[in-house]
């Protein structure tokens, strides 16, 4: 961690505390349909060749899919995001996820389930231009 600013570490899971491992754990167990749909594109290195983590302990948070290389976070968002309340803790996340130099990309449930073609071809656009070891394709 950065001694200037000790919430900014640029370990894997930026001092993640202890007890959001086993959380993460319980929410692997229990993913959504969106988010089981979306991670069977994304593991074992399918996007594109990046290793994407499911239900991935960063900071404080928990997110739904993290990839380490290329500083990508996306989140899949079910029908409670869209309450004022909701949207508040969502743009509070954000902010601190973004301040440990994170990219975050956000589908709807309805986009996974839906639409999943348009959903990988946004990550694809967004994974491209920041690809430096993977190649260009």
């Amino acid at each position: 961690m950065s001694e200037d600013n000790p919430y900014h570490d640029q370990s894997m899971h930026k001092g993640a505390p202890p007890e959001s491992f086993l959380k993460a754990k319980n929410l692997r167990e229990n993913m959504t349909e969106a988010e089981k749909t979306l991670w069977e594109f994304l593991k074992n290195g399918q996007l594109e060749g990046f290793k994407f983590r499911r239900q991935h302990p960063i900071h404080i948070y928990i997110v739904d899919f993290y990839c380490h290389e290329l500083k990508l976070v996306i989140e899949v968002d079910g029908e409670y995001h869209t309450t004022e309340q909701q949207k508040l803790k969502d743009t509070e996340r954000s902010e601190i996820l973004v301040f440990q130099d994170l990219k975050i990309i956000r589908f709807t449930n309805e986009e996974v389930l839906n639409n999943i073609e348009s959903v990988l071809e946004t990550l694809k656009q967004q994974i491209i231009p920041n690809s430096t070891s993977k190649g260009e394709i």
